[in-house]
């Protein structure tokens, strides 16, 4: 027994050194562009117009697993999420304009205990709420759940407590992935005990939110779906799915459009965002809807290919966009318009 007990213990010292470790890299890659003055719209980088660009290489596009932003109305603040290859760590980062300069990346104030994932923030229409998805423990409980949907309010220039959807939203399956509209209807995802995923809406009327209502085939579309991600104005609704084409692999981003509360049949969003390479289920607009951001793992393949192989390359690899896990990309999301011309040609 006392050899057992030696043993455990040596684990248990192992994973908290392995852990101090990752925190240590963790906080090395947030803070190593720290002398960088990033000034201007959307962090100063050149706009992508017609052709997909990673969204601040080095800053938030940084090698992790770089997913979920979420704009102020005003486009100075940005949220989004950072997590580890296995999600061991998941959290919601921010910056915010001020003075003209953006600040460094900071970990959201209720998103900083380490033992939960807090990811998918999705700001409100007016940018006072903001929704996220996390497991973190209900009530006084210490226990993690599975994801549910909370929110918290902003407190003049601060974020209150973060507070629980009630059982409406929320129930003893997964829930993730908010989107909210300009009047406050919540667009979300639910795991279902066929392990299948499911998006509903729920109406934001008197103070709170109705009964989910499972959204038509149009949208809940193909094998399996995740994220639906809704416009402000409910004109469309882009779905990360599978299995919706035939001989078409993986996740693909594919996008309906909503005519007079008919939902047209969904349409492959193309090579701008899909890549042979790539999975992704999480996209946004910009506050004034001019460019489409998503995350995606298009790999070492769009990278330029070394000369030779050193240590020096793995290490650089591992702190650099495009090394395997997902970035954020955004392109100029005028492109979506040729997409519904194109479905209502069809039509």
């Amino acid at each position: 027994m006392k050899t057992i007990y030696i043993f455990l213990i040596g684990i248990l010292v192992s994973i908290t050194s392995c852990k101090q470790q990752l925190k240590s890299r963790l906080s090395t890659d947030l803070t190593e562009n720290e002398n960088i003055v990033l000034t201007g719209e959307y962090m100063g980088q050149t706009l992508p117009y017609t052709t997909t660009k990673v969204f601040a290489p080095g800053i938030i596009s940084n090698g992790l697993v770089n997913r979920d932003i979420t704009f102020s109305p005003a486009g100075d603040e940005m949220y989004f999420t950072f997590a580890t290859s296995n999600y061991s760590y998941a959290t919601i980062l921010s910056t915010t304009l001020k003075n003209g300069v953006w600040t460094k990346p900071e970990v959201a104030s209720f998103a900083k205990v380490p033992y939960y994932v807090t990811i998918e923030p999705c700001l409100s229409y007016d940018g006072n709420l903001l929704y996220f998805a996390s497991n973190r423990p209900v009530n006084d409980s210490t226990e993690t759940k599975d994801e549910n949907i909370w929110v918290v309010k902003r407190d003049g220039n601060n974020w209150g407590e973060p507070r629980l959807l009630d059982s409406t939203i929320n129930t003893s399956r997964g829930e993730f992935y908010p989107s909210v509209t300009k009047n406050g209807t919540l667009y979300f995802t639910r795991d279902e005990p066929s392990g299948v995923h499911n998006i509903y809406k729920s109406d934001f009327f008197d103070g709170k939110f109705k009964k989910p209502e499972k959204l038509p085939k149009q949208i809940n579309c193909g094998r399996n779906r995740f994220n639906a991600y809704v416009s402000p104005d409910e004109k469309f609704i882009i779905i990360p799915a599978i299995g919706v084409e035939k001989d078409v692999a993986g996740v693909n981003y594919y996008i309906t459009f909503n005519t007079n509360s008919n939902w047209s049949e969904p349409i492959n969003m193309g090579q701008t965002v899909n890549k042979d390479l790539g999975r992704g289920w999480s996209a946004s607009l910009s506050p004034d809807g001019e460019y489409l951001f998503f995350m995606s793992s298009r790999g070492l393949s769009e990278k330029s290919q070394p000369t030779s192989l050193s240590y020096e390359f793995f290490q650089t690899l591992q702190t650099s966009p495009q090394n395997g896990n997902a970035d954020i990309y955004w392109v100029k999301a005028n492109f979506i318009d040729s997409l519904k011309v194109k479905v209502n040609r069809e039509n």
